[in-house]
């Protein structure tokens, strides 16, 4: 409130805005108005259909329900996104071609770091605001994201065309780190197919973290769809690409002590010796 604003005024300011808002705006610089849906830009990008999904401000349960349903259509919109580029690995993986596969998958890991940090944006929402945007929202429930789904199913292609690849290159997953590096390319893929599915089950935590702070985590605690949030944990830390992971723990497993230098060893004299 500015200096010497009373209550009323301050309301009616804040009245004032938002029926600004709700109108087209003048840009000076074009010398036309925004808003009203007849620009290239509006049209390309459908603001009038984009822009009328959500509540008007009267309508809202609560002030923050807008951010809770703006994130959530975002997330969609991102995972659709997702699911697109995975798609086009595929075909990138199918005709051998690393640089468009690899293109591909870049782009998806980076909207996974979006998806990651759009979250953040929910957890904003304390306690007392989410249980009353919560008695709107029936049983929904994240397994009920068509996002969500797309992606799972586009991994499941992921991985079944790269084991292609590597089944045409007449190779063990294993010999992909072997120690003459070999094959670069496919070493290239793994370390982002394992970016990517890192990001996935961050995401996942991310959305555990924001459960705990707005509803609880224990046996008696139970989500929308009615599962104890107990159980949470579980679900979200399953990777989508097991045999990515399940490498490292071979690796590991067949590693030797040897061959390395002491803790503290002067390794100049022992090169010299």
């Amino acid at each position: 409130m500015g200096a010497g604003m009373t209550i009323s005024e301050d309301v009616t300011a804040m009245t004032l805005l938002r029926s600004e808002l709700d109108n087209p705006i003048y840009n000076r610089i074009i010398k036309r108005n925004v808003g009203e849906g007849d620009l290239d830009y509006e049209r390309y990008v459908k603001t009038p259909e984009l822009l009328s999904l959500q509540p008007s401000p009267d309508l809202l349960v609560s002030s923050d329900e807008l951010m809770f349903l703006m994130v959530h259509q975002a997330q969609e919109i991102w995972l659709k996104l997702t699911a697109h580029e995975l798609s086009g690995l595929v075909g990138g993986l199918d005709r051998d071609d690393v640089w468009e596969a690899s293109a591909h998958l870049s782009r998806a890991v980076q909207v996974i770091d979006c998806l990651i940090r759009e979250i953040k944006v929910l957890e904003t929402l304390t306690p007392d605001s989410y249980q009353v945007i919560r008695r709107n929202l029936g049983n929904g429930s994240g397994q009920e994201s068509p996002g969500y789904n797309r992606l799972n199913l586009a991994a499941s292609y992921v991985i079944a065309a790269f084991d292609r690849l590597v089944a045409r290159r007449g190779i063990e997953l294993a010999e992909i780190y072997g120690p003459r590096n070999e094959h670069p390319d496919l070493k290239h893929i793994v370390e982002l197919l394992v970016d990517f599915d890192e990001g996935y089950q961050l995401w996942l935590v991310q959305h555990f973290m924001l459960v705990r702070r707005t509803i609880g985590v224990s046996r008696d605690t139970a989500a929308l769809d009615g599962v104890p949030t107990k159980v949470l944990p579980a679900r979200m830390t399953q990777p989508l690409f097991r045999q990515l992971w399940k490498l490292r723990e071979e690796m590991t497993a067949g590693w030797q002590r040897g061959s390395g230098y002491a803790p503290g060893e002067n390794r100049q004299e022992t090169v010299g010796a």
